[in-house]
Order: C-alpha cells, then sequence, then structure tokens
C-alpha cells in the first residue's frame, strides 16, 4: 500500500464515526477498528521491503518554490513507531469499545481518536520537515480534544489547556530550530538533512537550531521542567491516557530526538543537554510517581520516568545507547498500555483510582491481578519480563557514560532511578491487589467481560515472549537501530539476552530490585515525610506564570487596542518613521543621476489644487459634507495626474473608485449628523500634526532621493514589459500583471471585496434588528428634503444612458487585455450604470426589478475566476497560467481570445456584485428610515402634504 494512503486512511475514516453514531458504540468502534486495521496492513505490506534495508518513498511536489512537498519516507525506524501507533491502536479500539459509557458520545471520541492516529502517523513517516510540523501541531490540537472530552469534568478542561499550552509552546520552538536546520541543509527534506551531518555540525547556527528542536521535543514528551503537564492529562478517559503514554504523543518527542539522531548526536552540547535533562526527569518521575495515590497519577509519572531514561540513551550518542532506547522504547510501549488499561479495569469495576481505598483485589478480580501484576513486574524490571532487558542494556550504557568529568554520577542515578522505578512498580502492585479484601470499596469489584482484559492481555503475551526469549525480537530491534543510527555509525555487535554473566550492570540491577522492595516496606514513614517536606509545585507554578502572563497582556492589550483609530495609527506611523530613520541613518545613499525636470504650469496648478484641498480637508474636516467634497476633488486630481504621467489604466480605475465611493459615502452620510464632534484634545492633535507631519517629510525625502536616483537593480517592469505579449498575449502591461503575473494577488483582493460586501450587509442586518431600528424609524431629517423625490428630468436620462453605460462597460471589458480597461474598472462603470438608476428612481423601483441577487453575484465571479484558473491544470501549467490564441470568424478581421478573458469576467461580476450590495444595504436603511418611499419612478414628496402629491401625480 502506498504511504499516502496508509497517512490518509486515518483522516479519511474520522468522517465515518460521527456518521455511524446513531447506530452505537459497537458500530462506531467497528469501523474505527476497520480504518485502523487496514492502515496497519497497508503498513505491513511493505515490510519486505523494510527487511530488506530499503526505504519506501513517495513524493508530491505542493509547493516547491517554498520548498514544502509533500514527501513521505517509510524506513526501519518510521515503519517501528507506525507499527506502535496502529497495532497499539486497534487494542485501544477494542478496549474503548466496552470502556466507554452510554451516555460518551462514542462517534465524537474515535472521531477524535482517528484524527490523533492520523497526526502520529503523519509524523514518523513524514520526509519534508514542514509537513511534519504540520503534523506535530496536529496531535497538539487533537490530544487537546481527547483530554478534553470529558469537558463536563473541570480537570478535563484544565488538563487540555495546560497541554496545549506547553506543547504548543514547545512547538512554536521547534518550527524556529527546523527552518534553521532546514536553511543549513539546503533542503527541508529529511532524506538530504540526514546526509548533511559535517555541514550542520559545523555551522554556527547548530546550537540555537539544537536548542529550539530540544525545546519542542522536551516539552513534548514530559521532560524536565515541562513535566508537569502529562499527569494533569490523566483527565482523559483511560483508553486516550493509555494510547497517549504508550505508543502516541508523548513518544513524539522520543521519534524526533532519534530520527535527528544521524546530525544531532555526538556533539559536547547534545551529550550534556541530553543525557542530563533525561537523567534527572528519570530520577524526579519516579520519585514522585512513588507517593502518588491516584492509579493513572502513578502511572504518569512512571511514564515520565521511563521517558527520561529513553531520553537518557539517546544522549550518550552512542550506539549501543541508541539500541537500548530502541529496544525500551518497544517494552515500555507494551506494558505501559497494559498497566494502564489495567488501572482503567480497576476504576471502572471499583469506581475508584485511589490507591488508599482499593487493596485485596487479588481475590475479587484475579484475571485483572495477573495481567498487572506482570506488566507492572517487567516495569520494575525483574527477569524473564521484557523491561529487565532494556533495563540491564541502559545500566550496562550508564557504566561507560562520564557525565561533567565524573564516571560514577550517571550509573549511579541511573542506579537510583531504577531503584524508584521498582519502589512504585510494588506499591502499584501491593497496596491495589495485595492484602486483605475491603468492605468499603465504592462498588463491589469484579473481573469485566473479555472485552475489557484482552487486550491488555494480549501486551502481556508478548512482553513475557520478548523477555523469555529476546532472541526473537533482536533482528528487528538491529534493523530499527540501524536505521536510526543512519551511517553515523554501525549497528553494535551486540545480542539480547537474559545472561550476560557477572557484569556491573547486573549488580546494579540488583541492587535496585532490592533497595525498591526495602522502599515499599518502609513506605508509610517515607509518605509521612514526604507530606510534611517543603517542595515546589509544578502545576502552581505554571498557574501563576499563566496568570501573570494574563494580566501582563491584558495591561499591555488594552493599553494598546482601546478601538480608538488615532492610537493605532499614531503607533504605526511612529514604528514606521522609526525604523525609516535607523535605515537611512546607517544606509547609504548613491550619486545622483538624474537631473530635476522643469515642471510646466498645469502640473503646477494641479499641485497646488491637490494642496490646497488636502490642507482645507485638514481645516475643515469637522464639517462632514464638505470634507467628502474635499475627498472628491483630491481623487479627481490624483487622476488628473495619472493621466499625466501616461497611466491611463490607473486613471480611469482611481476615477471610476472616486464616483462610487462618493455615492457610498454620501448615503452614509445620510445617518450622520453634519458635523463630527470634537473627540481629542489639545495634545493629542499636536501630536498626530507633528506625526503626519514627520511622516509627509519622510515619505518626500524618499521620494525626492529615488527618483534622482537610477535603481541599483533591474526593475521588475523590464520583465513584465518584456514578457507581457509573449507570456500573457496582452500589450495592456498592466492588466496582464493583474490577470496572469500577479493574479494570485487579484483574485485574493477579490475575494476580500466580497467578504466586505457580506460583512457591511451583515451588519446591516443586524442594525434594522435592533435598537437601531427604532431610531431610524423616529429618524427626523436635518434639512427640509426636496419636493422631488425621484426627479423626471433624472429618471429619463437616467433610463437613456443605461444601455450607453452598459455598452461602454462592455468595450472596456473586451479591450483591457490589449488597451486601458479590463474587468476592474468595467466593473465599476457598471457598478456606476446601476447606481443611477437606484438615485434617480428610488431603490423600491429599482429592487423590484433586480433577477439576480448581488450575492449570486458575487459568488459567481469567484467561481468563474477560480474555474478559469484551474483550468490550467488540464494542461499541465500552474494555477491562472493564461492561454491565448487568434481567431477569424468572417467576415470580421482576426482577433485574439485568452482564457484571461474568463479571469477577468469573474473580477467584473465580483466588483459589481460587491459595490451593488454594499449600495444595497446603506439603501434599506433609507428604506427604513423613510418608510412612505414609493415603488413609482416619478412623484413628490409625500411630505409636502395632499396637494404636493397631487401635483406630482399629475405630473
Amino acid at each position: 500500500m502506498t504511504l499516502f494512503l496508509i497517512v490518509a486512511l486515518p483522516f479519511l475514516g474520522a468522517l465515518l464515526p460521527g456518521v455511524m453514531n446513531g447506530a452505537g458504540r459497537a458500530a462506531t468502534a467497528a469501523v474505527t477498528f476497520i480504518v485502523t486495521l487496514a492502515a496497519f496492513i497497508g503498513l505491513l505490506s511493505n515490510l519486505p521491503a523494510i527487511w530488506a534495508g530499503e526505504v519506501v518513498t513517495a513524493r508530491l511536489s505542493w509547493m516547491p518554490l517554498l520548498g514544502l512537498d509533500a514527501n513521505f519516507m517509510l524506513d526501519g525506524l518510521g515503519f517501528f513507531f507506525a507499527l506502535l501507533i496502529l497495532g497499539i491502536g486497534l487494542l485501544i479500539i477494542a478496549y474503548a469499545r466496552h470502556y466507554l459509557s452510554r451516555d460518551d458520545n462514542a462517534g465524537q471520541f474515535f472521531t477524535y481518536l482517528l484524527l490523533f492516529q492520523g497526526a502520529m502517523v503523519g509524523i514518523v513517516l513524514s520526509d519534508n520537515i514542514l509537513l511534519l510540523l504540520i503534523f506535530w501541531e496536529m496531535t497538539s490540537l487533537s490530544s487537546f480534544l481527547l483530554i478534553g472530552f470529558w469537558k463536563h469534568l473541570p480537570e478535563g478542561r484544565q488538563g487540555a489547556r495546560m497541554a496545549l499550552t506547553v506543547t504548543g509552546g514547545g512547538g512554536l520552538a521547534l518550527i524556529g530550530g527546523m527552518l534553521i536546520l532546514g536553511n543549513i541543509a539546503g533542503s527541508y527534506d529529511l532524506s538530504v538533512i540526514l546526509s548533511e551531518r559535517e555541514a550542520i555540525q559545523a555551522s554556527p547556527l547548530y546550537l540555537p537550531a539544537l536548542l529550539l528542536i530540544l525545546l519542542g521535543c522536551f516539552t513534548k514528551s514530559a521532560q524536565f521542567p515541562f513535566h508537569f503537564w502529562l499527569p494533569h492529562a490523566m483527565a482523559a478517559p483511560t483508553p486516550v491516557s493509555a494510547y497517549l503514554h504508550s505508543a502516541t504523543m508523548v513518544k513524539a518527542g522520543i521519534f524526533l530526538m532519534a530520527r535527528l539522531w544521524p546530525v544531532l548526536a555526538g556533539t559536547p552540547e547534545w551529550f550534556v543537554i541530553v543525557t542530563t535533562a533525561g537523567l534527572v526527569t528519570m530520577v524526579l518521575g519516579a520519585l514522585i510517581a512513588l507517593f502518588k495515590n491516584d492509579l493513572k497519577a502513578l502511572l504518569a509519572f512512571s511514564t515520565v520516568s521511563h521517558l527520561g531514561l529513553i531520553t537518557m540513551l539517546l544522549g550518550t550518542g552512542t550506539a549501543f545507547g541508541a539500541m537500548a532506547a530502541v529496544f525500551h522504547i518497544l517494552n515500555h510501549a507494551t506494558f505501559k498500555a497494559a498497566l494502564f488499561m489495567s488501572a482503567g479495569i480497576v476504576d471502572h469495576e471499583a469506581h475508584t483510582r485511589d490507591i488508599r481505598r482499593l487493596g485485596g483485589l487479588r481475590r475479587l478480580m484475579p484475571v485483572t491481578f495477573v495481567i498487572a501484576t506482570l506488566a507492572a513486574l517487567s516495569m520494575a524490571g525483574i527477569p524473564f519480563l521484557n523491561g529487565f532487558l532494556s533495563k540491564e542494556m541502559m545500566l550496562e550504557e550508564t557504566t561507560h557514560t562520564v557525565l561533567f568529568g565524573l564516571d560514577w554520577l550517571a550509573p549511579a542515578l541511573a542506579t537510583f532511578g531504577a531503584l524508584l522505578s521498582a519502589a512504585y512498580s510494588f506499591r502499584f502492585i501491593g497496596h491495589t491487589f495485595l492484602g486483605p479484601v475491603r468492605d468499603d470499596y465504592p462498588a463491589r469489584p469484579h473481573d469485566p467481560g473479555p472485552g475489557l482484559w484482552v487486550p491488555p492481555a494480549i501486551l502481556v503475551t508478548l512482553f513475557i515472549v520478548i523477555g523469555c526469549a529476546p532472541f526473537l525480537a533482536e533482528p528487528f530491534v538491529k534493523l530499527v537501530t540501524a536505521a536510526l543510527l543512519g551511517d553515523a555509525a554501525e549497528v553494535p555487535y551486540a545480542y539480547l539476552a537474559i545472561w550476560h554473566g557477572l557484569v556491573p550492570a547486573l549488580f546494579l540491577s540488583i541492587t535496585a530490585l532490592v533497595g525498591g522492595m526495602i522502599l515499599f516496606l518502609a513506605y508509610a514513614p517515607l509518605s509521612r515525610l514526604w507530606e510534611t517536606a517543603p517542595r515546589p509545585e509544578a502545576k502552581s507554578i505554571f498557574d501563576r506564570v499563566i496568570a501573570a502572563s494574563v494580566r501582563g497582556a491584558s495591561a499591555l492589550t488594552h493599553g494598546l487596542h482601546n478601538g480608538a483609530f488615532t492610537r493605532y495609527a499614531a503607533i504605526a506611523i511612529l514604528a514606521i518613521l522609526v525604523f525609516g530613520a535607523h535605515a537611512w541613518v546607517t544606509g547609504t545613499v548613491g550619486a545622483v543621476t538624474r537631473s530635476v525636470q522643469s515642471a510646466g504650469p498645469i502640473p503646477v496648478i494641479g499641485t497646488l489644487i491637490l494642496a490646497a484641498a488636502t490642507a482645507g480637508l485638514v481645516i475643515l474636516h469637522r464639517n462632514r459634507f464638505l470634507a467628502l467634497i474635499l475627498i472628491g476633488i483630491v481623487g479627481l486630481m490624483v487622476s488628473i495626474g495619472f493621466v499625466y504621467l501616461s497611466a491611463p489604466d490607473l486613471a480611469m480605475t482611481q476615477f471610476t473608485v472616486e464616483v462610487v465611493t462618493i455615492i457610498l459615502l454620501l448615503l452614509a452620510l445620510n445617518f450622520l449628523p453634519n458635523r463630527s464632534p470634537v473627540e481629542s484634545g489639545v495634545l493629542r492633535r499636536v501630536r498626530d500634526g507633528v506625526l503626519a507631519v514627520a511622516g509627509g517629510v519622510a515619505t518626500f525625502t524618499l521620494a525626492y532621493h529615488y527618483m534622482l536616483r537610477d535603481a541599483v537593480a533591474t526593475p521588475i517592469s523590464e520583465f513584465h514589459l518584456a514578457n507581457s505579449y509573449k507570456g500573457g498575449g496582452g500589450t495592456n502591461v498592466v492588466n496582464v500583471i493583474l490577470v496572469d503575473f500577479r493574479g494570485f494577488d487579484t483574485y485574493g483582493e477579490i475575494i476580500v471585496l466580497g467578504i466586505a460586501a457580506l460583512l457591511i450587509y451583515a451588519l446591516t442586518e443586524a442594525l434594522l434588528d435592533g435598537p437601531v431600528r427604532r431610531r431610524l424609524l423616529n429618524r427626523i431629517p436635518d434639512q427640509r428634503r426636496s419636493g422631488d423625490m425621484h426627479p423626471m428630468m433624472m429618471v429619463v436620462l437616467t433610463r437613456v444612458i443605461m444601455p450607453v453605460v452598459l455598452l461602454v462597460g462592455f468595450y472596456i471589458f473586451l479591450r483591457g487585455h490589449n488597451e486601458p480597461g479590463g474587468g476592474f474598472i468595467a466593473g465599476l462603470i457598471v457598478s456606476i450604470g446601476v447606481v443611477m438608476q437606484y438615485m434617480a428612481s428610488g431603490f423600491a423601483w429599482t429592487s423590484a426589478r433586480l433577477r439576480y441577487p448581488y450575492h449570486g453575484i458575487i459568488g459567481a465571479g469567484v467561481l468563474i475566476a477560480g474555474f478559469t484558473g484551474i483550468g490550467a491544470w488540464f494542461v499541465g501549467k500552474p494555477f491562472l497560467s493564461t492561454a491565448f490564441t487568434y481567431v477569424r470568424i468572417p467576415p470580421f478581421a482576426e482577433f485574439e481570445i485568452a482564457t484571461a478573458m474568463g479571469f477577468d469576467l469573474g473580477v467584473l461580476l465580483c466588483v459589481v456584485g460587491a459595490v451593488m450590495l454594499s449600495l444595497e444595504s446603506f439603501s434599506r436603511l433609507a428604506r427604513r428610515a423613510d418608510t412612505q418611499d414609493s415603488d413609482h419612478p416619478m412623484d413628490i414628496d409625500p411630505s409636502r402634504g395632499e396637494d404636493a402629491g397631487q401635483q406630482g401625480g399629475t405630473a
């Protein structure tokens, strides 16, 4: 099966549980199981190739210019982790089917589980680090949903938030580190990065990349000091906990350290950071686990400890340490999943996970007792169970590890961690299952049906087989280790066996087991000492840090974002001025290469008019109507300036935009007072004036210096001029840029334009249903209105002009590819023609003749433009590529047909729809303000009296 399908199956399958939720838990679990089984079988179909030492790949070019490709790679390491994810996932699904209650939304649960499963499979099979990062963040989001599945529980919501905060923050650091790593290697493909060991480790950016990547890995895998989030994730249902701790989520950080081991390991920085963090986490997690009374909390901190053990082994940087890490990942996945499922069985049957309320369950739950005891003994490192084998390898590795110049430090800490691990394992068994039967259980415990105990029993069988016959697992472990090591080292000559002779590791292991038993027997006084001893509480520290961060963010946000546009503008302008001044002072200005040209009288007059209108706008801006007139003058002068500078497309666009904008603003002014109030003090106005003048002077200075000098590099305009006709089939360079070279920009802009119009419509709907409705009904105009609501001369003139406007718009649209014009300008011209109908005949008369809703026109424009761009794919060209040809239809002359015309038609429709929908929104407000608006195109304002109305009717 192709790797694409293996990764896609969980995501596609996530659609099914929700659809089948009504059929019950059995149906949703069955379809989830089938999807996972299909992916599992597909993975196994690649085993022969992996066993032969091959690397299975699947590649899809997605965004090659950004280095983002959908590339997947399956080697021994990826196969190992995917096997754990899908294999244990099958057992978790079967277990969850019987664990979830009838009140739980099984469809939602299994949907989240499949999304999480797919994200994890995507991580371990990705051959592109950008794609890996996408899956990495998806695990954080999907685990958030799983941990908070019981959202009615406060601890569930808090645990989900904590997990998302910590792992999400680490994910941001990981993004930075991986981008640096890809930049050093010159590629974002893992297969390329893994071959650049020397270049990466010799780079000055190696240490920043290492720190950022390890920060992401440590947060994901709950390494100190980020260990605190994982136990609080135990608020999730037990199937989630078992999955998170055994095969997914926390193993993501371990996987990434293993995947990048060939290029990051072997340096002093890697050794000190990773080994130290692993040892500290191993000891601290085990110490806390020993004194936890909640079964799942005890197992959660034990997971933290064992993740520290694996991290420490990877940190040593040796091939043997890597092999021991691989073996312990396998062993930990089996016994930890079995332990969590056993704890879930106890909770499910006894209705409590508090060890202090348990004991004596071996007689009441014999099957669960056997499964849990064997799993706990494996975790403790008892011979003939798989945990013993990897623990021995771990202790053997530490005897050859010199940390901070001390050859005893690593083995001493590792032995102490193993001792604590044995102690909490013995406590798990003794305080839960041994002792007399009690009569105060919350519920009478008994063994459940096979649906709950068969999945952990399968895992128990597996780790017993490995523990008694380790040679069966040795070839696979070496295969995975070889993939982990890559070309950095050869697989060490070592064999997995129960007896290696009287080696130091054996004595350290005996010390750990005996010491663990002593600690267990002395638990009562040690527990009292632990409870009275002062110690920092990670959760409290986290809560205080979050609270302080929220207070700081609130203060900063309220200080900067107080709703005043003037403050936002002042901050933005000030920042631009500061950075611009820094660039100006530290930069260099080339020699003058152009002379100042003399200006004729017409440009001078136009500039003076523009300056006078601008100054008048600043002085008289409180008179809204006068300010609007001055804005129109400024726009008109800018349009004339474009004409003078030989930019007809810009001139036409500016002029038509001004017309439409002025009309819409006039409608808006109809609902505002004549004058705007004074809302700012003298000091603020002085501040704004200083910033405005400074910004204007800076812009003038930059423009002046730029126009006196030639560009250092070849301007992009030369490329467009040279390729406009050859590549886009048009001689109008501006239009070809909009519909071809920068078609993505234009497509995004028309979508934004349509969204803006829809927002205006939505706001109008909200206004008409709220208190504004009463204001409009009771609204009294500021001045007496004209008697002619719809003057006859204007009505007749607009009827005559409308066909001419449409013809002009059609002409401008057709000529746009080779002459000034195009879809945007044509859309504005058509909009002006329709607007004139509204102005002359009124909203009621015009809207009654509307055949197509403006929402649909906007949607049609976006779809036409999009499908035009997609059409390029069918001829093997990128999205929005233009094709053109020449045709001759007698008796007409030969003319050009370009696919860009379809895109331009989409632009036209979107512009017309957006402008008219905005106008319609304002008009609806106007109609509500004047409820007596007539649907007759020519009448007299009825407010002037009955006689006037009769005269209007006669007219």
